[in-house]
């Protein structure tokens, strides 16, 4: 039997694989590793919070933040098209490309983040939502419009939209903002700059190019790995803090003073570092991701055990569930409460 292979022209199996393909590449807009990170963060600071949110308002609040932050990534591509399209890391990107145009990207971006802050307000709470609001703001307005082109410390105010996420995830389950967010915020906070300056310091002829000016441009090497050194050193002590605080158990403490120190290391390293030395960098640049994954991990796993084993406790009496509810209304303090909003 002769089998014959039937030619379909490029167009016609374009045209049949344009449906799959958009998705993707609406997929790839929303930047979907960031994305992921955000909606980790968020997760851990849901799941840590003293109020227990129902799994299917869990999973609604876990799916407008991951839409918000997808939305704000779309719109950074937005505005950015220009630069990525002459820089090697972002040049494949959909816009670039001429896969996706800018219209339908804005149209994607502002859709999406309409949509992600109206289910949070409406499913979960007006106070998360509105802090969800100001992500996407803060990161598209006030870093990629106003901050990332025009100073050194676009990464360093930027930092704030990126920290933000956890913060939201608390609001989610209490409606309000507590000390455990705010510390989880400040670590996220402190790692942004070393995490992106050691990026920076082996792409420095690609923001060049674009006209970024990064910190390793304007201020050089020298001034840059004095300046990660600087954050990783007050990122360390703060990381300990939920320890501290005692939000965390030991496998927390234990894991972030071994990362701590070996962050420290590979600043250290990367300060001492020749002119010419790119895997300093790149070390700490690859350990720098699997830092905040392993913290907020460990993180998580004492929350699960901690609140395991408070259910495995007597049940108090009322006097004293009504002291112990007291005490924990005034430990957390709320910028807007669900029923006054």
């Amino acid at each position: 039997m002769k089998i014959t292979a039937i030619p379909i022209p490029r167009r016609q199996l374009a045209a049949r694989s344009r449906p799959a393909t958009r998705v993707s590449e609406f997929l790839a807009l929303m930047k979907p590793r960031v994305m992921f990170l955000a909606v980790f963060t968020a997760y851990v600071g849901m799941t840590i919070a003293p109020v227990p949110l129902d799994p299917l308002l869990a999973l609604i609040a876990i799916l407008a933040i991951a839409a918000g932050a997808g939305a704000a990534g779309a719109l950074n591509m937005w505005y950015d098209a220009d630069i990525d399209a002459v820089m090697t890391r972002t040049a494949r990107r959909p816009i670039p490309c001429g896969r996706i145009s800018r219209r339908e990207a804005l149209v994607f971006g502002v859709v999406l983040a309409c949509y992600a802050v109206a289910v949070l307000a409406i499913a979960l709470n007006v106070a998360a939502a509105a802090l969800l609001a100001f992500t996407i703001f803060f990161y598209v307005v006030v870093y990629t419009l106003l901050l990332k082109r025009n100073t050194p410390q676009n990464i360093v105010i930027g930092g704030a939209a990126g920290a933000l996420p956890p913060v939201v995830g608390w609001a989610c389950a209490t409606g309000g903002i507590g000390l455990e967010p705010a510390v989880l915020f400040l670590i996220i906070f402190l790692w942004t700059p070393p995490h992106f300056w050691a990026l920076s310091l082996n792409r420095a002829d690609d923001y060049e190019r674009a006209g970024v000016p990064m910190l390793p441009l304007v201020a050089g090497r020298a001034a840059t790995t004095r300046q990660i050194l600087i954050y990783s050193i007050a990122m360390v002590p703060v990381s300990m803090l939920p320890w501290a605080l005692g939000f965390a158990g030991p496998i927390y403490g234990v894991t972030a003073f071994v990362c701590g120190a070996i962050f420290l290391v590979l600043a250290v390293q990367l300060r001492r570092s020749g002119e010419n030395d790119r895997q300093a960098a790149q070390r700490l640049f690859l350990f720098s991701i699997s830092y905040l994954f392993l913290l907020f991990s460990a993180l998580l796993t004492d929350s699960r055990a901690i609140s395991s084993r408070d259910t495995r406790l007597p049940v108090a009496s009322a006097p004293t569930a009504s002291l112990l509810s007291d005490l924990q209304t005034a430990r957390h303090f709320t910028v807007a409460p669900k029923d006054e909003v």
